[in-house]
């Protein structure tokens, strides 16, 4: 114990500026951090989309922070204004609607597009409503979610993202998917890999991967007829008659997939029945997917199976299918499948 007033004071001190110390090295990592997460990887920067990529990660922040101020005070007395001036519209039924913050982070990224890139073609979630989405040509085009998991985004669950995929030459070629509530962002450029907040990702280095071992992701969507939840509720019932390790249900389409890519998910799928998803919930994600060496297909069908229901080696995914399965290796894309879809006996 200190023996005088003194060697109080000096003690106070020395833990003063120990605790001083020791927050300005936690600031200044945590500062270092930040830094490197929201640059685009040095590799994806040589890519013939690195204007687009840049782009697309500067919008997708932009929109992300539009949501923060709500998820951040949800459930406070703040939030109670925040929640009153969501503006919900319901679109097909009251499990399906939008939010003010849905329509004006699309209105900004179309009209970001539309300056940069006035020769481009946009698909987006809420400019496309309740109709079809317009087929993908050819031509650039980008595809945006402004808010996937809407329902989590307005209840202030923090699984909920802002995700921006580029289309060339008909297909998928670059990927930037924001979750504002976890500060994560992953991006990923055909044949360039996938990252997370700079960080090279992969679903998994194992070759082999059971359904046994595996965490099993589902969303049951807005699909509410008896034959649906039957439906879809008799597959997780053969999932786990199987067995799995455990069986998830997070909300957002668009960060299961990127869970996958990342190993956090080893297996999601959907369109059991009327639960498939659109584009603009498949396109960034299916290229960060693809090149964190992650399998993902069309679910139901023979587009990506042959009729032993083994993957078809080079087939690709369609982002137009309604339905998708997504695992971290090929086996446990093709057992999963067989479970889900009553195959096996």
């Amino acid at each position: 114990m200190p023996s005088s007033t003194s060697q109080v004071s000096l003690a106070i001190a020395t833990a003063t500026a120990a605790v001083s110390i020791g927050s300005l090295v936690w600031v200044m990592s945590t500062r270092r951090r930040d830094s490197r997460q929201f640059q685009v990887p040095a590799e994806l920067a040589k890519s013939k989309y690195a204007k687009e990529l840049q782009l697309a990660v500067q919008m997708a922040l932009q929109a992300g922070q539009n949501m923060v101020n709500h998820l951040d005070s949800r459930g406070t007395k703040a939030g109670e204004v925040t929640t009153s001036e969501l503006g919900i519209s319901v679109k097909g039924n009251a499990a399906d609607f939008a939010t003010a913050i849905d329509l004006e982070n699309e209105i900004a990224v179309l009209e970001r597009l539309e300056k940069e890139f006035p020769s481009h073609s946009v698909i987006g979630e809420e400019s496309t409503g309740t109709g079809s989405p317009d087929p993908l040509t050819s031509d650039p085009t980008w595809i945006v979610d402004p808010v996937d998991g809407t329902t989590n985004f307005a209840a202030g669950l923090p699984l909920t993202c802002v995700s921006i995929g580029f289309c060339d030459g008909g297909e998928p070629v670059l990927g930037c998917v924001y979750s504002p509530a976890t500060r994560e962002l992953y991006l990923a450029v055909k044949g360039m890999g996938a990252y997370r907040n700079g960080y090279r990702i992969r679903g998994t280095t194992e070759k082999k991967k059971r359904l046994l071992d595996s965490v099993v992701c589902f969303e049951f969507g807005y699909a509410r007829s008896e034959e649906a939840v039957d439906l879809m509720v008799g597959a997780v019932k053969r999932i786990l008659m199987n067995g799995c390790r455990t069986c998830r249900s997070l909300g957002s389409g668009v960060l299961d997939l990127c869970y996958v890519a990342s190993g956090r998910l080893d297996v999601v799928y959907c369109g059991i029945s009327d639960e498939g998803w659109k584009p603009w919930d498949y396109c960034a994600a299916t290229v960060i997917c693809n090149e964190a060496s992650c399998t993902i297909a069309a679910l139901q069908g023979n587009s990506n199976f042959d009729e032993k229901g083994n993957w078809i080696r080079h087939s690709k995914f369609d982002i137009y299918a309604n339905s998708m399965i997504c695992a971290v290796t090929r086996g446990l894309a093709e057992e999963t499948r067989r479970i889900v879809l009553g195959l096996e006996k």
